[in-house]
């Protein structure tokens, strides 16, 4: 027996929210390409699809199973840095907070990055995992170069110069094209950035949100449902020098209350949900403005301990603000009772053929419900909302789209289905949910 096969098991596999579960006919830990497309090899000799899978931060079942389940935990490490190319290639099953500090300890730091960094880099990139940034885009929009495994063992290695129709849709790919095994991420010289987080009404937001997201590299905002109440927070860059928040302040914010007071909120809003506005206000007002300045990972990222589903719909920028209106409108006439805020963030348009800011500039508008509280009535209004608005779903967060919806709001959507035709005709690595999204 090799080691590739020592490693197989057959336990079953849920992801962070809990709201996706499955027990896969095996699961497979290859340490290498080759040991990987051996498994790719056996998975289809043996009638079997397979998927690969990262930390489980995606909401949709994208990852989800019967067959072979491939699991990246010994697909670590970073593999090079070219500091004449400012690059560094990393592999696929590497976490984004390994990498991000390993790029520091190395005086390096990616450009952007999303406000949570457990993902893998190739989960995080292949569903479009994303911060905030008014001329930056998403994680998968700074990758150079990915080395991808097809359903038949080839190893195609794709960047703008090297298979360019891949490199376009595979950034984005939904595990739907391959098994990305390493990519390449630009770099630049590790920087600092001055946080700037403060309350303001949401009227105020709403009538100067160009305004707010044309002066700042990366601006967002949550707004909390039920109040007239938003917490800001703008990163620029700062030639310093680093003021990191103190011990105990920085504890507090985003420990006691950003996790465990709000836990309990949360808790107790699911059980008494008439409780929810008055919470709200209280939640609204517990956390002060305050100022500090550091490295990028540890501005753009923070803890997210309190469970959650969540629905997240890029929707053109011009029209973030009609669309947020007419969510609060929403919310104020129906007898739904929301105890997590709405979040908002931006991104500039992009060249990817499925990123969700794929040719336009694009706000997102991010919805969410604590683990175990029932959610269809919230989502589907929502969801509405910003169908309206030609919305693009998050991949890795729940929808109910489908490949004719999203035909119509994806330009370059037969491009990808094309191309997933001609790399995996026999759809090893489909999924009821691809099969929902792509069409079969």
């Amino acid at each position: 027996m090799t080691d590739t096969y020592a490693r197989t098991t057959t336990h079953p596999w849920r992801n962070w929210a809990g709201n996706v579960t499955v027990r896969p006919a095996r699961s497979e830990s290859p340490a290498s390409v080759d040991e990987l497309a051996e498994v790719l090899r056996r998975a289809s000799a043996d009638g079997l699809r397979a998927k690969p899978v990262g930390t489980g931060h995606s909401f949709t079942a994208a990852a989800a199973t019967d067959g072979v389940l491939i699991r990246p935990d010994l697909l670590t490490g970073i593999r090079d840095i070219d500091r004449t190319a400012m690059t560094v290639t990393v592999e696929a099953g590497t976490p984004l907070k390994r990498l991000n500090t390993a790029l520091a300890r190395e005086g390096l730091s990616l450009t952007n990055m999303g406000d949570i960094m457990e993902q893998t880099i190739a989960g995080a990139t292949s569903t479009g995992t994303h911060g905030t940034g008014r001329d930056s885009a998403s994680v998968s929009a700074q990758i150079r170069a990915l080395e991808l495994v097809t359903a038949d063992g080839t190893v195609l290695r794709c960047s703008a110069a090297e298979n360019p129709e891949v490199f376009a849709a595979a950034r984005t790919g939904l595990g739907a094209l391959g098994v990305i095994t390493a990519v390449t991420l630009a770099v630049e010289p590790l920087f600092l950035l001055t946080a700037r987080e403060e309350p303001m009404a949401f009227d105020r937001v709403t009538a100067e949100f160009d305004q707010l997201v044309a002066e700042n590299e990366h601006f967002e905002f949550y707004w909390f449902p039920h109040t007239g109440n938003c917490n800001t927070k703008r990163n620029n860059r700062s030639a310093g020098p680093a003021a990191p928040p103190r011990r105990m302040s920085s504890w507090i914010d985003d420990e006691l209350l950003s996790n465990g007071v709000f836990r309990a909120a949360c808790a107790l809003g699911r059980a008494v949900p008439a409780a929810i506005p008055s919470i709200a206000r209280l939640s609204s007002r517990a956390l002060s403005a305050r100022t500090y300045t550091d490295i990028p990972y540890k501005v753009f990222t923070s803890p997210r301990r309190v469970r959650f589903v969540e629905m997240e719909y890029a929707v053109p920028r011009e029209q973030a603000v009609a669309a947020l209106r007419e969510l609060r409108a929403m919310i104020e006439r129906s007898p739904l009772k929301i105890s997590f805020p709405v979040e908002v963030r931006t991104a500039p348009a992009d060249d990817m053929t499925l990123s969700t800011a794929s040719g336009r500039d694009s706000a997102y508008i991010a919805v969410h419900l604590y683990r175990g509280t029932p959610h269809r009535s919230y989502f589907t209004a929502v969801e509405r909302i910003m169908t309206g608005h030609a919305g693009r779903p998050h991949w890795g967060k729940l929808h109910t789209r489908d490949a004719g919806y999203l035909a119509g709001v994806y330009p370059r959507f037969g491009e990808f289905t094309a191309l997933r035709d001609r790399l995996d005709p026999d759809r090893l690595f489909g999924n009821d949910y691809l099969r929902r999204v792509l069409g079969d």
